[in-house]
């Protein structure tokens, strides 16, 4: 986090359907980077229980889906923070959100994929070979321009039989 916005007010919620349209613009301002997947925005309306935004003050900081595969699995995806609070705690504060979710549900590993290797990493996450993920992921990776041909890194987080996150400082 950058020491000079310490003070920077960030609030994650569960993202609800006021939130539709500035969830939609921010993943299509990623995904027009190919720095994310295109989700129509009636995917996000059906996929809204997924989702956390962070806000500061009345604008969007970031948002992020915490996406259940089955009983031992979930995907955290479709991270996104605004240019403008890059470095401000947004995005650790979304996966922490996620994290504590998947706990609270009982989910033994979290997985991503991903560019932003090294945030990942900082969160406990390791890097780990993408044919090690459930089948059904490459039906979201099937609609992607990029398949078969991805070239984001996959990362993984074990989290313990309690729930808890098997790394520290979370």
């Amino acid at each position: 986090m950058n020491p000079a916005v310490r003070s920077l007010d960030i609030r994650v919620k569960k993202a609800g359907v006021g939130d539709v349209k500035a969830i939609f613009a921010l993943v299509q301002e990623f995904a027009s980077k190919d720095e994310m997947l295109h989700r129509p925005i009636q995917e996000i309306y059906g996929g809204l229980r997924d989702f956390f935004v962070a806000w500061s003050g009345d604008v969007i900081a970031g948002i992020v889906s915490l996406h259940i595969w089955d009983e031992d699995l979930a995907e955290v995806r479709s991270l996104a923070v605004a240019e403008t609070f890059r470095g401000m705690g947004a995005g650790s504060a979304l996966i922490k959100a996620s994290l504590d979710e998947a706990a609270e549900l009982g989910i033994k590993r979290v997985f991503a994929l991903t560019y932003a290797v090294d945030f990942f990493k900082e969160k406990g996450f390791s890097v780990v070979d993408k044919t090690l993920l459930p089948q059904k992921i490459w039906g979201d990776c099937a609609v992607c321009r990029k398949f078969p041909g991805c070239d984001e890194t996959a990362v993984m987080l074990e989290l313990d039989s309690a729930g808890k996150k098997a790394a520290e400082g979370l």
